[in-house]
C-alpha cells in the first residue's frame, strides 16, 4: 500500500459510535482507540457518542450524522457479533444505499492473523448511506485497531494510491 507523500493530506470529518450495552464513556476502551487513531492521523473527530444495542436507537444516530453536512464517514464499534443482541449490521441496513462488501471481507481476512477461525463469527460491515461511508467494527480493541491500522487508515488518506475513499468522496451523490 503506497502513500504518495507528493499529494496533500485532506481531513476527513469521522463521527465515532460506539455501541453497547454495559460500556460507558470511561469504560470506552475501543472508542479511546479510535478516537486516539482519527486524530493522529490528521483527521477530525466531527462527533462521539455511545448507543445502546438497539436497532431504531443506532440508526436514528446515523441518519442523524448522514445528514450532518460536517461527517463524511462514521465508524461503529461493537454489536456486529453472533448474539441476540448484536445488531448493528441490521441498523446498518435501515439507513444504506450501497453495500461496501468488500470491506468486511478484507477486515475477516486481515483478521485471520490474530484471531484464526474466529473471525468467521465477525459480521464487520461497511455501507454507503447517502454520500456518507459508515464502517462497522466489532467492539474488541483488537478489533478496532486491525480495521483502522490495517484498512482504515489508508483508504481515508487522500494520498494513497491506487485508489482511496476520499477521492471519490465528491461524486457519491451523483445519480
Amino acid at each position: 500500500m503506497a502513500i504518495d507523500e507528493s499529494l496533500d493530506f485532506k481531513p476527513v470529518n469521522i463521527a465515532l459510535l460506539t455501541i453497547s450495552d454495559s460500556r460507558s464513556a470511561a469504560e470506552d476502551t475501543s472508542g479511546d482507540i479510535l478516537a486516539g487513531r482519527i486524530e493522529a492521523s490528521g483527521h477530525r473527530l466531527a462527533a462521539r457518542e455511545i448507543s445502546k444495542d438497539d436497532k431504531n436507537e443506532i440508526a436514528a444516530h446515523l441518519h442523524r450524522w448522514i445528514d450532518d453536512e460536517n461527517v463524511d464517514a462514521v465508524i461503529t464499534t461493537g454489536g456486529t457479533g453472533l448474539t441476540g443482541r448484536d445488531v448493528t449490521p441490521e441498523a446498518l441496513d435501515r439507513v444504506k444505499d450501497k453495500d461496501i462488501p468488500g470491506f468486511g471481507e478484507y477486515f475477516r481476512y486481515i483478521s485471520i492473523e490474530s484471531i484464526g477461525t474466529s473471525t468467521i463469527q465477525s459480521r464487520a460491515c461497511a455501507v454507503l448511506a447517502r454520500g456518507t461511508y459508515i464502517f462497522a467494527l466489532p467492539g474488541s480493541n483488537g478489533a478496532v485497531k486491525d480495521g483502522w491500522d490495517k484498512i482504515l487508515a489508508y483508504q481515508l488518506d487522500s494520498r494513497h494510491r491506487p485508489c482511496n475513499f476520499v477521492d471519490i468522496m465528491p461524486r457519491l451523490r451523483e445519480r
